[in-house]
């Protein structure tokens, strides 16, 4: 399978390229800046600039069989990327696999009211943006991550993903390493879910 990462400079998206070259998979590294590109260690990555803020400049993506989006609002960044990216993708004729967070838009309390209170002091008003950000990528056809919070850690053996509609509200604030995180965006890649919609990311059985 040949896959695109956006945002494949990022602490999620580098794991999906990692991981994704483990699987056998061919990835383009989709980035601002190619020439800071960094390649993994067994290198072997396609680069290509792409900018979701200058969507006339943005790479054609019809050799790719899916796109996963690990796009974030990084420092510096002002309010609208997200949405910026949301409505480009969502204009592709490409099977998009979106990485949002738990606690925005329709997943708003889904993980408890300690977590909810949380996601609110930390993530504050980028929230709405996520939220907004996630719908139009639906509208479009593609899958959305709603992932909790995220840690350092291994890829969990007990992952899997979770259909929100069946996600059960947690009596703790949930978690998952970045790591089992990309690995659950590639095992959806590889093995679809019939009308996913939001899938929630889950560590443990």
């Amino acid at each position: 399978m040949r896959i695109a990462v956006l945002g494949a400079t990022g602490r999620v998206g580098r794991l999906v390229v990692e991981q994704a070259l483990d699987r056998g998979h061919e990835v383009v590294a989709l980035v601002r800046r190619p020439q800071q590109y960094a390649q993994p260690a067994r290198g072997g990555v396609e680069v290509r600039r792409a900018d979701v803020t200058n969507p006339q400049s943005f790479p054609e993506l019809g050799d790719v069989d899916v796109l996963v989006s690990a796009l974030g609002i990084s420092k510096g960044d002002g309010p609208g990327t997200l949405l910026a990216g949301a409505r480009l993708l969502a204009g592709l004729p490409v099977r998009t696999l979106w990485l949002g967070a738990l606690g925005s838009g329709s997943s708003t309390g889904a993980g408890g009211a300690i977590y909810q209170s949380v996601m609110k002091m930390f993530v504050g008003r980028e929230l709405a943006e996520k939220g907004a950000a996630d719908a139009i990528v639906l509208a479009g056809g593609a899958t959305v991550f709603h992932a909790p919070d995220l840690w350092v850690g291994e890829v969990s053996t007990a992952r899997r993903n979770v259909p929100l509609a069946q996600y059960p509200k947690p009596l703790l604030p949930p978690h998952a390493s970045r790591a089992t995180v990309a690995a659950l965006i590639l095992d959806e890649a590889e093995r679809p879910t019939a009308g996913a919609g939001i899938l929630v990311p889950v560590a443990s059985a």
